[in-house]
Order: structure tokens, then sequence, then C-alpha cells
């Protein structure tokens, strides 16, 4: 199928099933329970977890094949959410068209800043790339403030002239952004008991989007130039000695990283026609970074799981404030009740970046290959014990488990 690998296409397969049945699987608890704080079936973080999963598996042709290390891929992302609005003002709101620019300019962006920024490997590749990034955040306060808006950030006005399309919507409001006439912000909604499952028409868009995005990361991972880019990570010096230059495919990695980078920056402001210059900051381009490592370098699906869980935690555990765990706890006695309350909730709401730290601190300690070093472990572990059948180990010596990607 398509040219995938038996592996590879039951990868394909499972992550397809994940993400069109994600509206029943982040809903596992009922609406009115007091475990639905945990539920995240909700349009607006569904469509996170697929956007950021895209910007990771991106960065990850870059630093998981080829080692290098971007401190700067959120410019990209902020170009292309700043390129699709701009579409959205002057064409039309149809999201593929600004798609399809926020690619390009991206692309272009990334191909200009990485033929600059690979001249050195290393930290200094890493120092470079956040200097680019950060002249970027601060042009787009100053300089740029004619294109970017500055502070207030770019955004959907009546006045635009959408030669294209509608300069305002029948009611007189601002139109909203549509594929052919499919609203983003359609959402249907299924009521099974005390579920409510929400079915979204702009979740659905990037979720096939993602999974294109995924499978074209396949491709490059199996290909000849992706086994290019793992020699690079290996050992480029020996590579330059043979007489083969490199940079010409890892100036292809960056841009093509920068690319993924700049469509799910167009999809952000598909989803919500707004750009900021926030989206550029380098605590975005970190975030990105704790994603795949945090799922897994180098895999392939390691960083849609890193992208998954810094997303939950920032939107779940953040708002699970101190009346939400004195409700939980209300049944303990007033004193330990307090005391449990005030412990946990320095994990939770604003404290939930110590909780998000601690795990990272654990799986880079514990598992350096990430989340998916964790399932193969366990996979691996399953095996061992289905297949001892209660005889000497030492006769049936453990196989090396397949690394799942």
């Amino acid at each position: 199928m398509f040219g995938l690998e038996k592996h590879d296409k039951t990868l394909m397969i499972v992550v397809a099933i994940l993400a069109f049945a994600a509206p029943f699987i982040l809903n596992p608890f009922p609406t009115g329970s007091g475990l639905a704080q945990f539920n995240a079936g909700y349009p607006d973080l569904m469509q996170r977890f697929v956007i950021f999963g895209i910007f990771a598996i991106g960065f990850n042709i870059l630093f998981g094949l080829t080692g290098y290390l971007s401190f700067g891929h959120a410019a990209f992302l902020g170009v292309g959410s700043y390129s699709a609005v701009w579409m959205f003002k002057l064409l039309s709101m149809n999201v593929l068209p600004a798609i399809i620019l926020s690619v390009i300019v991206a692309g272009v962006f990334s191909l200009l800043i990485g033929f600059v920024s690979l001249r050195r490997s290393g930290i200094y590749f890493s120092i470079l790339t956040l200097a680019f990034a950060q002249m970027s955040f601060n042009l787009a306060y100053s300089v740029l403030t004619p294109i970017t808006n500055g502070e207030t950030g770019l955004q959907i006005t009546l006045k635009d002239p959408r030669i294209l399309g509608t300069q305002a919507a029948a009611d007189g409001s601002i139109p909203v952004t549509n594929l052919f006439g499919a609203e983003m912000r359609s959402t249907y909604e299924l009521v099974i008991g005390p579920w409510d499952f929400q079915f979204n028409v702009g979740y659905y868009l990037c979720a096939i989007i993602m999974l294109a995005s995924f499978y074209v990361a396949i491709r490059i991972f199996r290909s000849p130039f992706g086994m290019m880019l793992r020699a690079v990570k290996t050992n480029q010096t020996r590579m330059n000695y043979t007489g083969l230059n490199t940079r010409p495919y890892t100036l292809a990695a960056f841009v093509i990283s920068g690319m993924y980078a700049g469509l799910a920056g167009g999809l952000l402001a598909s989803m919500d026609p707004l750009a900021g210059a926030e989206r550029m900051q380098w605590t975005a381009s970190g975030e990105v970074v704790i994603m795949t490592i945090l799922g897994g370098a180098g895999t392939l699906l390691g960083p849609i799981l890193g992208a998954g869980a810094i997303k939950y935690f920032e939107n779940i555990f953040s708002k699970i404030n101190e009346n939400v765990l004195h409700d939980w706890f209300s049944w303990l006695p007033g004193g330990v009740e307090d005391f449990v309350v005030w412990v946990l909730s320095r994990f939770t709401g604003d404290g939930w970046h110590l909780t998000l730290g601690l795990m990272f601190m654990l799986v880079v300690i514990f598992l350096p290959g990430g989340l998916m070093e964790g399932g193969n472990r366990i996979r691996a572990r399953l095996k061992s014990k289905g297949g001892d059948g209660g005889k000497d180990p030492e006769h049936h010596p453990k196989e090396t488990p397949h690394v799942a990607e």
C-alpha cells in the first residue's frame, strides 16, 4: 500500500484509527462525572494535538535523522501563521490557498536561514537558529509592524478586500474560515447516554493533513535520502573526508522541516484566524524540542506522542485549580484535605509546568529513548514472558526487540 512495508502499513493504519476515532478515545468519562475534567475530546484541543504533532514530525526529520538541534523552528511556525492570515485578508476565507502559501513562504524562509546556519554544526548551529528566531520575533514587534500588526497581532477585519470572497457574512459579522463552504468551526455533537462526543470539521481536516504528513515522513525515513541523513548524524566528519558534500542533504532536511512547521502554523491560523509574534518566541521552539525528545527522537510515532502528552498537560492539568481539588478530596478531614490540596496545587493549575518538568526529567533519566522506548521495553518483556514457557531462560536468550517507529 502506497509503497510501504508491512510494519509501516500497520503503523499507518494504527495512527489513522487513533486520529479518526479520537472523539471517542479522548472522552472516556461521562460528561457530568467528576473525572470529566480529564476528557480531551473537544475540538480545540484535538486540533492542537494533530497540529503540533505535524510540527514535531517535521522537527524530527531534522533533529532525529541528522542530529542538528534547532532552537529556532518557531520562526517558521509564526511565518506560516502570518502568511495564512494575510491570505484570508486578501484572497478568501478558503483555508486551502492559505495552507499552501504558508508552506511555500516557510520553505523559502527556512532556505535562507538554513543556508547561513548550516555553515556551522553542533552548539554553534543551535545558537545561530536561536538568534534568527529571536530576530524574527523582535522584528515582528518593531520594524515589521505594518505586516504583523505588532503586539495586537494580525487579525481578520470587515475592511479586508478578500477579492475572491465576501467581506462580511450574511448577518454582517466577519466570515469564518472554510474549505469550499465547509466551515472549520462546524461541529456535530453525538450524545450517547451520559457521553457527549464532538465531531469537528476543522479537526478532521487537520487529522487528514497529519496523516499525509506522517506518510511523507515514513517515506523520507525509509528512502536513500533518509539513510544519508542518518549517516550525517553518525559521523559527518568521516563522510566529508570521503569527499561527499553533506550540506545539500542537511539543507534539504532543514527546508523540509521548516515547511512542516509552516504547515502547522497555517493550520493554527486556519482554525483560529489570528497570528501573533508569541508563536515565534524561543519558548515555542523549546517546546517542540521537548515534544520530540519526550516521545522519542529518531522514531516515527514518538514526536506525535510527545506533542499529545505536552498539549494534554498544558490544557488539562492547567485547569485543575484548588476548587476542583477541594471537590475531589472533600471526604478527607479538614486539616488533611487542606494539606493534600496545598501539595497537589503545586503541580496543577499554574504549577503544571512543574509536573511536566518532573515527567521530562524522569523520561530523560530512565527512558533516554522517550515514551517509545518505554513501549518497546514493555512489549519486549511481554514477549519474553510469553516465549519462555517456564523453561530456563539461559536456553532461550531474549531477542533484541524490534524498534517500533
